[in-house]
């Protein structure tokens, strides 16, 4: 196991997607094991989706009382992020600013461009000019693209992208590659595994489909139910953020005198995919249990099987070696358990009562 080279506490981190559901969900873990921390969080509060979910996550944030400043602002805005690292001594960055999706990407490939291209290369210019101890940065599961081998390794080449949304994930590896290189920036990159669980995001299937069984409505299952997903709980994807964010690739030079990027790239996943028909029966399950639907509920009649969809995959598998030796962290959480905290939590967000 790798030893932490960086103390959070006493130190100022930025964190960028600050109202967003990994965000939010990593600057409350922050506080409650850091208590001497201090977090920039920055946000543009786009309306992708469901702003009511956005300002309760900021809520919840507050409610800790933390040394805590909110900036509402566009990583895209060159000025406005070079002027936060010109106000604070950031140290650590954790940046998962980004338009997400892989469906959205096909009608709306602007917003990519300007997040997660733009965005994330203002991201880089501060951390260059400002000597950031550590660049954390979310990627996804989506760089693997059409890749056929399972599970998925960092060490598996990853030049098939079929969706702008891989493409613009895999562009910030190699941007975050040549700045590790051409100015000694230690960066550390997450390729999240279908992140799930309360206050998450609307487009996500699992609350889309609650969505639409709550109204009645049909949900359509992919590639007829033939997908399998490594859907990973967002508790879990936090802690091995936080995990990581202390230690720092090591800076080292090499026998050409130049620096060796000091660079890495980690799954986190739970290694453990499941059949996208059994993530719905458990889905269905709980829903009854915190009384989002009814007992009686016809989930047949409700549910269509059809063909893949552009940019979708079969399968996605993380192999979470590298993980678990470096920092002695495995994601746990089982589905049953995860989806419970979603509809208990999907239940008090709609004034369900059982």
């Amino acid at each position: 196991m790798l030893e932490n080279n960086i103390n959070l506490n006493g130190r100022t981190v930025l964190v960028t997607g600050a109202a967003g559901f990994i965000g939010a969900s990593l600057v409350r873990r922050l506080f409650a094991g850091f208590p001497d921390i201090a977090i920039i969080g920055m946000d543009c509060i786009s309306d992708y989706y469901d702003l009511g979910i956005k300002h309760e996550r900021l809520a919840s944030i507050e409610a800790y009382g933390g040394n805590w400043t909110f900036v509402r602002g566009n990583i895209a805005d060159r000025d406005e992020v070079e002027r936060i690292f010109k106000e604070h001594d950031i140290s650590v960055v954790v940046n998962l600013a980004a338009q997400a999706g892989v469906r959205y990407s096909i009608t709306n490939p602007d917003s990519y461009i300007e997040s997660n291209i733009i965005g994330f290369y203002n991201i880089l210019e501060a951390c260059r000019h400002h000597e950031v101890e550590h660049l954390v940065y979310a990627s996804s599961s989506s760089v693997y693209g059409s890749n056929t081998k399972v599970p998925y390794s960092t060490e598996d080449k990853v030049d098939n992208p079929v969706s702008l949304y891989a493409a613009t994930k895999k562009s910030n590896e190699l941007m975050a590659h040549a700045y590790s290189k051409l100015y000694n920036i230690p960066c550390t990159g997450l390729r999240f595994f279908t992140v799930y669980g309360p206050a998450g995001r609307p487009d996500m299937a699992y609350f889309g489909f609650t969505d639409k069984l709550r109204k009645g409505e049909t949900i359509k299952i992919f590639n007829y139910g033939n997908c399998m997903r490594d859907f990973t709980y967002v508790d879990d994807i936090v802690e091995g953020v936080v995990r990581v964010m202390q230690h720092a690739p090591e800076k080292r030079t090499g026998d050409d005198g130049l620096p060796v990027p000091p660079y890495m790239v980690y799954n986190i996943g739970n290694n453990s995919p499941e059949n996208l028909l059994d993530f719905v029966t458990i889905l269905q399950e709980e829903l009854i249990a915190a009384g989002v639907l009814p007992a009686d509920y016809d989930f047949d009649a409700h549910k269509e099987l059809v063909p893949m969809q552009p940019g979708d995959v079969p399968v996605t598998f993380a192999d979470t070696s590298a993980l678990e030796r470096d920092f002695g962290f495995k994601p746990s959480t089982s589905l049953r358990d995860g989806l419970r905290s979603f509809a208990r939590w999907y239940a008090g967000y709609h004034g369900i009562s059982k």
